[in-house]
């Protein structure tokens, strides 16, 4: 990206909301701009949202170089928001995102749309779903296709764990599925840092991509690919055909990247901020 995006000011505040307080970024439009649009962000889950914050700040910038704002916030118990990641709820967090609309309904005379990336993107559809407000558009990078598949990996950062404390002589002897029936018990679990607790625990297991299909407004679904040309996976196809199957205005684009939020070092992917801030470039032209 160029020197002059990555330089743009972004404005960062507290937001109130219940309980406490969440962390913000305000990334505006240049200085002079119609804001011609705006963007919720919804960050992805656990560590995969500090993996990607370098990417997330980079679309933001393109956006606001387009005239969009756009509006991150830290969901509670995340990053520097008030509360504990082992006391986030789903809901609270759906609560989170209605005081950020709030928040740009006040002071954006324009549309709103929602961007979210992996878990984010189902709790976007998960809210869209269940509000009212006018939404412009939907962004969705690498949505997470099956909760229940991704609960799974995320107990598996515990059991490498504990298989790396069994080599070093600390006997353990669970797997996932001990896990999930301890979650059940009403018992929250440390993975890789961060505690999970049963209740959301249940609410991620029992999210399905291909039931949150929203028919209120196009939904632009960015995939991440190894190569030029290669298809997506069948689990993610499938999904959208049924999203099709519902009568959702789905524009599906494929781009060839690393999976930045997966990666061992923070990486970026240019080709995927182009190609989303594309979309409203051409609503400008």
């Amino acid at each position: 990206m160029n020197s002059s995006l990555d330089d743009a000011p972004a404005m960062p505040f507290f937001l109130k909301a219940e309980p406490g307080e969440r962390f913000c970024l305000y990334y505006p439009p240049p200085p002079g701009w119609e804001c011609r649009g705006a963007l919720i962000y919804v960050h992805p889950f656990g560590e995969e949202m500090n993996k990607s914050r370098r990417m997330a700040a980079m679309q933001a910038r393109a956006f606001a170089a387009v005239g969009f704002g756009v509006l991150q916030i830290d969901l509670f118990g995340c990053g520097d928001s008030d509360g504990e990641f082992g006391d986030a709820r789903w809901n609270i967090w759906k609560r989170d995102l209605v005081t950020a609309w709030s928040w740009l309904e006040d002071r954006v005379a324009a549309p709103i749309s929602l961007w979210g990336l992996r878990l984010g993107a189902l709790l976007a559809l998960d809210f869209a779903r269940s509000s009212e407000n006018p939404i412009h558009k939907i962004i969705l990078w690498q949505p997470v296709i099956s909760g229940e598949s991704f609960l799974t990996r995320f107990l598996r950062l515990r059991l490498a764990n504990e298989i790396l404390l069994a080599d070093a002589g600390v006997e353990k002897n669970t797997g996932t599925n001990a896990m999930r029936n301890s979650l059940r018990a009403g018992n929250s679990l440390e993975v890789a840092g961060y505690e999970l607790s049963p209740e959301m625990a249940a609410a991620i297991d029992i999210l399905r991509a291909a039931e949150l299909f929203v028919t209120r407004c196009p939904v632009h679904w960015f995939e991440i690919v190894a190569e030029p040309g290669r298809s997506m996976a069948a689990a993610g196809a499938k999904a959208i055909t049924a999203w099709k199957q519902n009568g959702v205005d789905l524009r599906l684009h494929l781009v060839p990247c690393l999976s930045f939020w997966a990666t061992q070092e923070i990486s970026e992917c240019p080709e995927l901020v182009l190609a989303t801030a594309d979309i409203f470039s051409e609503q400008v032209r």
